[in-house]
């Protein structure tokens, strides 16, 4: 079993300020994306509206979530040692592994199953997280 990742926000606050610190990120790999696409002024002023810099803001957050990767028993054992937790687990309970996340602030989890393709479960799940539990959380947050 192994974590990987950077953001495992203890709070709302903490997902709300992990957020916000990747938004400039997000502006300057917009900005040299589309430097390398080699839009002029007029094209990059029509095309990289704030819907793409925060699409980029979203993705960039979700993938460094911090996820735990491990079989199917260990991940047994997280659920029993955390059954406060909603946990909303996607696949099939008869493959070998599990990836999760869990977020404290609102004591929900996502699980995804997989037999070989990690990396793409990783993605998934990472999406999922950020679909599932923070999108709300931080939307609803801007929105206030």
């Amino acid at each position: 079993m192994r974590t990987e990742g950077v953001f495992s926000p203890e709070t709302e606050a903490d997902a709300a300020a992990a957020f916000d610190s990747v938004g400039p990120a997000a502006q300057t790999v917009v900005r040299e994306t589309a430097k390398a696409m080699e839009f002029d002024r007029e094209e990059y002023d029509r095309r990289v509206t704030g819907e793409v810099v925060e699409t980029a803001r979203d993705a960039l957050f979700a993938s460094l979530l911090t996820v735990t990767v491990g079989d199917r028993e260990a991940y047994e054992e997280w659920r029993e040692s955390h059954s406060e937790y909603d946990v909303h687990e996607t696949g099939s309970e008869s493959v070998d592994h599990v990836v999760w996340h869990a977020a404290p602030a609102t004591e929900e989890a996502v699980a995804a199953t997989f037999q070989s393709e990690e990396e793409a479960a990783v993605g998934t799940l990472r999406r999922q997280a950020f679909g599932r539990i923070y999108r709300p959380m931080l939307k609803d947050d801007a929105e206030a």
